[in-house]
């Protein structure tokens, strides 16, 4: 990464483990001012095909990688996860970021967050690996190690008890306490820094964090977050662990990460000289302000139609169709059994494509769905259809994944589309790939942790194409009529 002829170091190299995920960091840095651009794949000057690609590195003050961790097993994550690791080192940030859901859905068998601490510790090693679930602008909030999350219109729950996250189809979480979730995965020790420790200046509870490494000995070090003058200590605090170091932080966390750390250096106890050198030798040495990674982006206008592609379960994503319904958009089940028989896989697509394809002629918004929340009988009838294929459950995303992202293409093409909506976090990432993007840019927020995003892609037709990805879970009830109007909203219905 270069610019005027000398190497640009980043802040922040990420790796989102899935693609909704990914663009809520996009977001997150985009709020601080930080001009990033989120890569499907390892972003590489002496590879990257194209000067288009080559000189979208210049000029970034942070990169991200899109990835799929969260649905992987960790033999998997042992083979997907070291090199892009060892690219995101080569790049040489001051804090490498395993993005995580704000949830902390995983398991020991799928998306481990514990495997990818022992990854990442091996490459990037370090007294501690930071790890930081909490986000009040979202609704995440972790105190004495246990995680509570909101759920739309219904308040806040330990996690355990969450009406969504405690049913979810594929890491169910049972446990709260994230030490405890953690122990089940690694055998790395956690330790917590809690919401007392966090209490005070920045140097007192850094006092505090050198008293529990002497005493503890942590290889994962946890950080409560209850709201946002303790979110920007935590901030401080592994801020400081980075400019102690000559090669990058390792850091496991939400997108609470990012707002942590822009918390720090907006704070008036972070020595700001350190930002400015780190920013300097990314580029002009100019502070960082919100605002200021904008990248020269209109604001977004209504479009006539919008597509919605969804594999999500979550009742708030069945709330959203429903809704968009009473706004004129036209929902289509789409047959998942079939799209995933090798014999019955080419005629249904054929079907749902000539079927969405003259809603969309017709100037009708359309939704291409999965489920209808977690009760729903289809996500019974594909497991067990995936089970007699001798494929396991899991692979669900995958499948449907590419499936829709071949039939959004094609529809994008046949019919000019300009803005896609994709809900699900586990099916984003395989329709971005079939979509042909290999990069996305912040281009305006819509909704907390849900950017409306420009696409990057070697088609014409597709290149600056208008993308949203949305997690289950984000967004008020209309969002979907939120993103057609480009979050331009004037009417008495503003539950958006």
């Amino acid at each position: 990464m270069r610019q005027g002829g000398r190497a640009k170091r980043p802040l922040i190299g990420y790796y989102g483990d899935d693609f909704t995920g990914s663009t809520d960091v996009l977001e997150a840095l985009f709020r601080q001012g930080l001009r990033t651009m989120l890569f499907l794949d390892p972003p590489d000057e002496e590879t990257a095909p194209g000067k288009e690609r080559s000189r979208l590195l210049d000029g970034l003050d942070a990169f991200g990688i899109a990835g799929v961790g969260r649905s992987l097993s960790p033999e998997e994550m042992a083979r997907e996860l070291p090199p892009i690791f060892e690219r995101l080192k080569q790049a040489g940030p001051a804090v490498v970021h395993y993005k995580i859901c704000s949830t902390f859905d995983s398991s020991p068998e799928t998306g481990s967050i514990g495997k990818a601490a022992e990854l990442g510790r091996a490459v990037f090693g370090g007294r501690f690996v930071p790890v930081l679930a909490g986000v009040p602008y979202l609704g995440r909030y972790t105190v004495f190690g246990h995680h509570f999350a909101a759920a739309p219109g219904a308040g806040v729950f330990r996690l355990d008890r969450h009406p969504t996250m405690s049913r979810h189809p594929a890491t169910p979480m049972d446990e709260s306490d994230l030490r405890l979730h953690l122990a089940k995965q690694t055998s790395l020790k956690a330790g917590l820094m809690d919401i007392v420790a966090l209490d005070g200046a920045a140097a007192e509870a850094g006092e505090r964090l050198e008293r529990l490494l002497a005493d503890e000995g942590p290889d994962l070090l946890l950080f409560d977050v209850l709201d946002e003058r303790r979110l920007a200590v935590a901030g401080q605090l592994i801020w400081q662990e980075a400019m102690q170091r000559e090669s990058p932080l390792f850091a496991i966390g939400s997108s609470g990460v990012e707002y942590a750390l822009g918390a720090a250096w907006q704070a008036a106890d972070v020595n700001r000289q350190m930002v400015e050198q780190a920013t300097s030798e990314l580029g002009d040495g100019s502070p960082v302000e919100e605002g200021a990674g904008q990248a020269g982006f209109g604001a977004a206008k209504p479009v006539d139609r919008l597509l919605v592609v969804s594999g999500s379960c979550s009742p708030a994503t069945a709330k959203q169709i429903a809704e968009a319904e009473e706004d004129g958009f036209a929902s289509i089940r789409i047959p998942a059994v079939a799209l995933v028989h090798p014999e019955q896989a080419e005629e249904a697509r054929t079907r749902l494509l000539a079927e969405a394809k003259a809603l969309l002629d017709e100037g009708r918004s359309v939704i291409l769905y999965s489920a209808a929340g977690p009760d729903d009988p289809g996500i019974g009838e594909l497991r067990q259809a995936l089970t007699a294929q001798g494929l396991r459950p899991e692979d669900s995303s995958r499948l449907l994944g590419a499936a829709l992202g071949g039939l959004a293409r094609a529809l994008t093409v046949e019919t000019g589309l300009t803005r896609i909506l994709v809900a699900g976090g586990d099916t984003s990432g395989y329709v971005a790939r079939a979509l042909g993007i290999y990069a996305l840019e912040c281009r305006q927020t819509l909704a907390p942790g849900v950017p409306l995003c420009r696409a990057y892609a070697d088609d014409a037709r597709l290149d600056g194409l208008d993308l949203v990805l949305k997690g289950g879970q984000v967004g008020g009830t209309r969002f979907f009529e939120l993103v057609r109007r480009g979050g331009v909203w004037a009417d008495e219905r503003t539950d958006v």
